[in-house]
């Protein structure tokens, strides 16, 4: 196809496709699915190679958000049966994420519900931080905390942490039928008060809540804008006793084009497999490898994942190597507009730094995305009575609450 040529040229070269390009992956065929994947594996593998980044979430705070986000199994007024608990101290989530960096995971996010954190919140994250780093040299931090006010995203980064994921999530046209709590415009300004701190910034978008194509561009065009280190994509997991309980529009092969969608218009970022990939791309996950460079080990924030032996079985034997503590995840050219960010000036924010030129205008870890706290995708929902022709009907088992690991004493699934 030379859509397809096209679209690989432009990625090796870090040059941005035209929105008519990216809307049209999504509209290939399922004839033609195999060829997409091929031609994203091509541009996967220029920039990271056949290696698999693993990440580690420990919910540091679970349930009892008073924000309203229609997907969120924490959100005000959800009747998910889902583990509720306040803080964990430090030590015990230090003993969280070590089972995670003991099957291979090179970071670990720590994710808070909530509209944001509060001054004490950042102090006592940072504590965490340190103990986590004690107990662990050499891992990552991610912190996803929701909201920033000024000056906690320094105070973050200088407590150690490497990163601050706050997904976007969804199209700004489409933000307020989501959420009604707070707005687009107070998500990006997050992500850019962890630019601007010299934090790696992670920022990603949720699928599946009845969207349009247009909009998944419109997120993914944002992203790109917004210079994102790193894109989790995660796809909704309708968690009963939420408003988009009913939501089950992706396929294997919707998730596919997605996922090579973003990859085309982010082509030298970490895109990362994140909350609802074993409901959704169920079998295909290895192929959706050939596409991300990155995924969550285990468990997620309050639903379960498959197991982590199983998420390492997978990458072995679809031919992909787990990525190493002393590996540089990101091309040259983004570590080292990285690094120079850290002294203060942003992160990654200059035109050759970007996934491309500088282009376009973000709960796994998600601002709290993967467990279902973040804000939600775009897009009017259809119906409950109405799913499309082609999804097969709900399969609601496939949804399952997260009852071990932290906050629980049973063992994590990592």
């Amino acid at each position: 196809m030379d859509l397809l040529n096209t679209l690989v040229d432009k990625g090796l070269r870090r040059e941005l496709p035209s929105r008519e390009e990216a809307l049209a992956v999504l509209a290939t065929s399922d004839d033609e699915l195999l060829d997409v994947v091929a031609a994203a594996g091509k541009v996967r593998r220029r920039w990271f190679g056949r290696r698999v980044k693993l990440n580690y979430l420990v919910n540091l705070k679970s349930g009892l958000c008073p924000e309203d986000c229609s997907y969120c199994s924490q959100r005000l007024g959800s009747t998910a049966g889902i583990l509720k608990y306040t803080w964990l101290k430090p030590d015990e989530a230090s003993q969280a994420a070590a089972a995670g960096v003991a099957g291979g995971a090179k970071r670990v996010c720590l994710v808070a519900s909530g509209r944001g954190p509060t001054d004490r919140d950042v102090d006592r994250v940072g504590k965490t931080i340190e103990a986590i780093k004690e107990q662990n040299e050499g891992v990552e931090v991610c912190a996803c905390l929701g909201l920033l006010s000024d000056g906690q995203a320094e105070r973050l980064r200088e407590a150690g942490a490497d990163a601050y994921n706050h997904n976007l999530n969804t199209s700004e046209g489409t933000y307020g039928e989501i959420t009604t709590t707070h707005t687009y415009a107070d998500r990006v300004d997050t992500v850019q008060k962890a630019h601007a701190a010299g934090l790696s910034a992670c920022s990603g978008l949720i699928a599946g809540m009845g969207e349009s194509d247009e909009d998944l561009v419109d997120v993914v065009f944002a992203l790109r804008e917004l210079d994102s280190d790193s894109v989790p994509v995660n796809f909704l997991i309708p968690f009963e006793g939420t408003p988009l309980a009913k939501e089950w529009n992706l396929t294997p092969q919707r998730c596919l084009r997605i996922l090579a969608m973003v990859r085309f218009v982010c082509p030298d970022v970490e895109v990362r497999i994140a909350g609802g990939r074993e409901v959704h791309l169920r079998s295909m996950q290895p192929l959706a490898l050939n596409i991300a460079n990155s995924i969550f080990l285990g468990d997620y924030l309050t639903s379960e994942g498959q197991a982590g032996k199983a998420d390492l079985d997978m990458i072995a034997d679809a031919g992909f190597e787990v990525e190493g503590a002393g590996t540089t995840t990101l091309p040259a050219h983004r570590a080292d507009a990285l690094a120079a960010a850290g002294a203060g000036s942003g992160c990654g924010s200059s035109a050759s730094a970007g996934c491309g030129s500088h282009a376009e205008a973000g709960a796994g870890c998600g601002s709290h995305a993967e467990a279902g706290g973040g804000c939600g995708p775009c897009g009017a929902a259809a119906p409950a009575d109405e799913a499309p022709a082609e999804v097969p009907e709900a399969r609601t088992d496939l949804v399952a609450v997260r009852r071990r690991g932290a906050g629980t004493d049973l063992a994590p699934n990592a």
